[in-house]
Order: C-alpha cells, then sequence, then structure tokens
C-alpha cells in the first residue's frame, strides 16, 4: 500500500508540473526517485557511521561537500565559484555548529550531531542558492540601473549591493515563516522525532526552537555573505 500511495503522490506531482507549465514533469520523478535510493543507501550506512566519531565526521563533511555543489549546480556557476559557494555554506554552518555542540547545548555524540547537521546544512545550501539565483536575476534585469550607478560614482560593489541585495534577502522567508508558525502551523521533523524518542513535550519543544533558531542564524550569516560575494564578482553564472 505504501508503494501505491507513493505512485500516486510522484504521479500528482510530476501532473502538476507537467500540465501546468511549472517544469518537466520527469523532474518529481527524478527527485522522488533519488530520494528513495538515497536514503536506502543511507539507511544501510547510518549504523556503521553512528558507531565511530571519525566516521560521523567524514559523513559530515560528505554532506557539506554535497550541499555545496548541489547549491552551485543550482545558481548556474562555474566549477571555479565552487569555492566561493562553499565559502558562503561555511559561514552560515560552522558558527551554529561550533557553537550548539562547542557548548554541550547538543551532545557531541554520532546519533545527535549528524541529523542537527543535516538539518542546518540543508537549509543553508537552499538559502544560499535561492540568494545567489535573486541577486544574479536582478543584476541582469536591471543591468541598466547598475550602469547608471557606476556613473554617479558607485564603486562596482557598491552598485552591484544596492541592486541585489533587497531581493537576495527574499531567500530568508521560509525560514522567517517557519520560525514564527512553527507550533501553530507545522511541528515539524525534530519536535516529531524527539517527542516520538521518549523525551517529554517540553524537551521536544526545547529541541525544536534550538534547530530553528540555529537554522535562522545560519542561513541569515550565509545570505549575507553570499550576496557580498555575488557583488564582489566572485559568485557569478556560466
Amino acid at each position: 500500500m505504501l508503494a501505491v500511495v507513493l505512485a500516486v503522490l510522484v504521479a500528482v506531482g510530476a501532473l502538476a508540473m507537467g500540465l501546468g507549465g511549472l517544469g518537466p514533469g520527469w523532474a518529481v520523478a527524478a527527485a522522488a526517485g533519488r530520494a528513495v535510493a538515497q536514503l536506502a543507501v543511507v539507511s544501510l550506512l547510518i549504523t556503521a557511521v553512528l558507531r565511530s566519531g571519525w566516521w560521523t565526521g567524514l559523513f559530515v563533511l560528505l554532506m557539506f561537500t554535497i550541499a555545496a555543489f548541489t547549491a552551485s549546480r543550482r545558481i548556474g556557476a562555474p566549477l571555479a565559484g565552487l569555492p566561493w559557494i562553499a565559502v558562503a555554506l561555511a559561514s552560515g554552518v560552522l558558527p551554529v555548529l561550533v557553537l550548539v555542540l562547542g557548548l554541550g547545548v547538543v551532545p557531541l555524540k554520532p546519533v545527535a550531531v549528524v541529523p542537527v547537521a543535516g538539518i542546518v546544512i540543508g537549509g543553508t545550501m537552499t538559502a544560499t542558492s535561492q540568494a545567489a539565483r535573486r541577486a544574479l536575476d536582478e543584476l541582469t534585469a536591471r543591468h541598466g540601473e547598475y550602469e547608471a550607478a557606476l556613473a554617479l560614482g558607485f564603486l562596482r560593489r557598491a552598485a552591484a549591493l544596492e541592486i541585489c541585495r533587497p531581493s537576495a534577502g527574499q531567500a530568508l522567508i521560509p525560514a522567517l515563516d517557519q520560525t514564527r508558525t512553527v507550533g501553530l502551523v507545522t511541528l515539524p521533523g525534530a519536535y516529531v522525532g524527539v517527542l516520538l524518542g521518549g523525551a517529554s513535550p517540553v524537551q521536544a519543544g526545547v529541541t525544536q526552537v534550538l534547530v530553528l533558531v540555529g537554522l535562522l542564524a545560519a542561513e541569515a550569516v550565509a545570505v549575507l555573505v553570499t550576496v557580498q560575494l555575488v557583488a564582489a564578482g566572485l559568485i557569478e553564472r556560466r
């Protein structure tokens, strides 16, 4: 029955995209197929990974590397821009993980490190790619305004920031909305997972607040750095 329900959901998503002119319908099927395959592999590997601190560190590094490549592909950046995209991601991810793990708020155990790191890296990846895409789109669409700013004496970076900074900030809207409406509209995965693990509702709530606020901080810093790198011409499209 699970397979039938999944197939129906994939078909609905694909039809909505294809018939609605939102994009190729096969993208939904491809994404769903990748999710199934990847989770199957991770499910087989995660037991071994969680037994070792070294393997856990390598697994988190692998997640970060894949996130950087995924963001780069979404942005359409050349390979030379990949290190700068990684810098933008790391600027948001590292301070948050160092703070929550270094101060012992999240126990330095593989079973806690992997999910928290995955949530922070995944959210920051999405915010980084969205911010860069919006910034680059604005610079392309409003190139005349950019040239006008240069004619008025603005430096290139300052002129680019005037054009792209407001739109790039919209990449934070999903994280802001999720944080504002948690408990009223949604009960995110961290809350449900901790609750199902046997913790009290208060402990689950505290964990979820930590994840949401940490994720919001990581995304805000990453978006800020991304905009600066775009304005400096270090992140661009092919």
